[in-house]
């Protein structure tokens, strides 16, 4: 979700600010700010460095060896209005397509982004990058189901992801089971879920955490299992390179984690 950021909105926070400091403003949206107020040409001259967005936290990272306040006039992380939303400031509303940030990665690996084979892959791929990253949410649809006690087992639903530290595609299949506790839900909503989970930068282990809670949360089940069986391109392809290796995850709640009986008939079943 946007939020844009107007210029009222800026004038009032630059106005709390002591304008008798000097400030450094980070390239490059920081340089608007300390516009406003009393720039320098260098961090070393400054009694301040600003940035207009203080988000991850790395870029004042990047500048700590100035040992100089370093502040944000936005801060998404501390400030409710704006958690998980994209803040887009008036210097930002005319700058050019994002597809042109890859154009530059394709130029900086030695690639021509003009020949015909690259030519519209900027566009595609962000066109990707957005479909695949934006799972959709879907209604946790349950039934009464008094008196089913006996193990709901879905096998084989396939996923698809993004490995969070090389982008690099992880793939492969889940196995969901749960034990009803006078609930059921409708069996597109186990694949949903793991979709739901999947879709994103994401580890594998975290998925199928994630999954596993989401169904406990929902059905207060007697038990819930999860399994993942994947193989990870940023293995096959880069570092060791075993190109035929699986990595499985598993996460077992209530009768699944207690009940040995419970979770070997689940392994069999899956088996």
């Amino acid at each position: 979700m946007e939020r844009f950021i107007s210029w009222q909105e800026i004038n009032e926070r630059v106005n709390k600010l002591d304008k008798s400091l000097k400030y450094y403003g980070i390239p490059r949206g920081g340089m608007y700010i300390s516009a406003m107020l009393n720039p320098v040409d260098s961090p070393e001259e400054a009694d301040i460095l600003i940035d207009d967005l203080i988000d991850s936290g790395k870029t004042r990272e990047d500048y700590k060896h100035f040992n100089k306040p370093f502040i944000g006039l936005f801060d998404k992380q501390t400030e409710n209005e704006f958690h998980g939303k994209w803040l887009i400031f008036p210097w930002e509303v005319k700058e050019e397509p994002v597809e042109n940030n890859f154009v530059r990665i394709l130029q900086y690996l030695g690639e021509d982004p003009n020949r015909e084979g690259l030519k519209e892959t900027p566009k595609r791929y962000i066109k990707f990058l957005k479909e695949f990253l934006q799972p959709k949410e879907f209604n946790f649809t349950s039934f009464d189901a008094e008196g089913s006690d006996e193990m709901i087992v879905q096998t084989n639903i396939p996923f698809y992801s993004l490995c969070e530290h090389h982008t690099a595609p992880f793939f492969g299949v889940a196995n969901v089971a749960y034990i009803p506790n006078n609930k059921i839900v409708g069996l597109s909503k186990l694949a949903r879920c793991v979709d739901l989970y999947a879709n994103r930068f994401q580890n594998q282990e975290r998925i199928t955490r994630q999954i596993a809670e989401r169904i406990n949360i929902e059905l207060n089940p007697k038990g819930v299992a999860v399994t993942l069986k994947a193989q990870h391109l940023c293995m096959c392809m880069r570092g060791v390179k075993k190109h035929d290796t699986w990595t499985m995850t598993s996460k077992m709640i209530g009768v699944f984690k207690d009940d040995s009986k419970a979770r070997n008939e689940f392994l069999n079943l899956i088996k």
